[in-house]
């Protein structure tokens, strides 16, 4: 999952050109410091002062066995309308195939915790199925309706006192989108861990840092919790004990927006007035987790073990469990092969595994890692949520200054044959 939660100014770095930049153009966090009060917070008196709060939920994945990213979106929209945002000022974005789907126990309704209550009534359908696409979402966020293609029309239409939303669930990776860019998030109320979903639940209802912001969240009095004391709380948290199922969350940007109440961006339940901060963690002990990347697995998996012997369901589920396994050996080899085939059998792994020091980009050239990626997958298949582990080693292909027409000779003898049906790249379409 990529964990991102922040004021949009975060990524004014957008407009960057060295051009005059027009007033209505989302600023830097450094310009916007005269819209905030020093310290942190909001009149007690009324909202007013803050401007209006936007928000931009999203949920990048699709499948039932991608449960827990539209989960967290839902519980998300529920948090902030409690928070006393409007429905206009919410913008959606998700797939919209859990709740109806025929995997879902219990039709109509997601949950986003064991015992959790609907999280999915009331959710704003802006930008579903196909339009759920990069170009909608920067569209939304920079205001541009005559960009979109698809959904509601609507857009974050903020002036210079508004305070912005992000929320983005999904699996990410090297040169996508990664918070921090080393190691993988982590899903969690999962079946057969603890807690675990209710039994006839089959998959992960949420991610473990999303679950940790929100739980906090939605127990406090947020005029009283700062950025940053949420940080930490949910920081602890993630890491999991500094256990094997944890990871390491991380701040970025213009740090001082840390010092505003969280009252800001998503308003406060009145519910929660008596619940002030306190420091001190009083979020749900370590639990277990599973890797962002073997979620599917374990939904296979689950069904598969549940399911009556002999039954069509269970023959279902070993083939779903199967073909992931080989899809993945199929990636994972084929993506060896062309390193060797491009530096030889000693030198390609130590290429395709190097990672630069922290400060430098992963690639020197975007449009190269572009071009390379969607030229592995004609000839080798999607790479998918599993393949996108992949994406550094195609980085360090791009900065050891090959080319395209030598990754496709590379690409054409690792596979001799493209993957036909699900994992083919016509069906997938393509990862950049």
């Amino acid at each position: 999952m990529i964990r991102l939660a922040a004021a949009v100014l975060v990524l004014s770095l957008l407009a960057v050109d060295g051009r005059e930049i027009p007033d209505d153009l989302i600023r830097l966090p450094s310009e916007a410091s005269r819209f905030f009060n020093s310290g942190g917070g909001a009149d007690d008196d009324g909202d007013d002062s803050v401007g209006t709060r936007w928000a931009v939920l999203i949920a990048g994945s699709n499948g039932y066995w991608n449960y827990r990213h539209q989960a967290d979106v839902c519980h998300a929209y529920q948090l902030l309308k409690k928070g006393g945002l409007k429905d206009e000022n919410i913008i959606v974005f998700m797939y919209d195939d859990i709740a109806q789907n025929e995997e879902n126990p219990r039709p109509g309704i997601i949950i986003n915790s064991p015992h959790g209550d609907d999280v999915y009534k009331g959710v704003p359908k802006d930008y579903t199925g196909e339009n759920v696409t990069v170009n909608n979402f920067f569209s939304v966020i920079l205001g541009n309706k005559t960009a979109l293609t698809g959904g509601s029309g609507k857009v974050v239409d903020s002036g210079p006192t508004d305070h912005i939303f992000i929320f983005y669930s999904d699996h990410g990776g090297p040169g996508v989108l990664a918070a921090n860019a080393e190691e993988s998030s982590w899903g969690t109320y999962c079946p057969g861990e603890d807690p675990s979903p209710p039994e006839e639940y089959e998959t992960c209802l949420g991610d473990l840092y999303s679950v940790a912001w929100m739980e906090d969240s939605d127990t406090k009095n947020l005029r009283t919790e700062t950025l940053r004391q949420q940080y930490e709380l949910v920081k602890m948290r993630t890491a999991n004990g500094n256990s094997a199922y944890g990871s390491h969350v991380m701040q970025f940007g213009d740090l001082q927006l840390s010092k505003e109440d969280l009252f800001l961006y998503m308003g406060t339940n009145p519910a929660n007035d008596n619940y002030s901060f306190v420091n001190d963690n009083f979020l749900l002990p370590p639990s277990k987790a599973v890797n962002q990347r073997d979620a599917d697995l374990l939904h296979f998996w689950d069904k598969f073990r549940k399911a009556p012997e002999g039954s069509p369901r269970k023959l279902e589920a070993q083939k779903q469990f199967v073909e992931a396994m080989s899809h993945r050996m199929h990636i994972d080899n084929s993506m060896k092969m062309v390193g060797k085939l491009l530096f030889g059998i000693e030198k390609g792994p130590e290429v395709l595994n190097t990672v630069r020091p922290s400060g430098q980009p992963l690639v020197d050239d975007w449009d190269c890692l572009k071009t390379l990626v969607r030229t592995f997958e004609t000839h080798c298949g999607s790479l998918s949520q599993y393949g996108m582990k992949h994406m550094r080693s195609v980085a360090n292909i791009c900065n050891a200054g090959i080319q395209k027409e030598q990754m496709a000779e590379a690409s054409a003898q690792a596979c001799i044959t493209i993957p036909s049906g699900h994992w083919s790249s016509l069906h997938k379409g393509f990862s950049a």
